[in-house]
């Protein structure tokens, strides 16, 4: 698998984090019950570092080869 075509899947997966975040987040505010609006946040906090992981992943990989390119030190040895 090229770079190109990673960095596609990393941000379909971003994408994708996304929309549930954005969804677990409109169910939180609708929650008459605290303890289930406590599992939507404890939710939406686990799924926010994949999301930024994802992020972060497919622009590294969509731009791995460009001159100039400052790479997220995270990800470098």
């Amino acid at each position: 698998m090229l770079l190109s075509e990673m960095s596609l899947e990393y941000k379909k997966d971003q994408l994708a984090f996304h929309a549930r975040i954005k969804e677990l987040q409109a169910a939180a505010k609708t929650e008459t019950d605290p303890r289930k609006a406590d599992l939507l946040q404890s939710r939406i906090r686990d799924l926010e570092p994949l999301r930024r992981e994802a992020r972060e992943l497919a622009e590294l990989t969509a731009r791995y080869y460009e001159r100039g390119y400052c790479r997220n030190e995270k990800y470098t040895l």
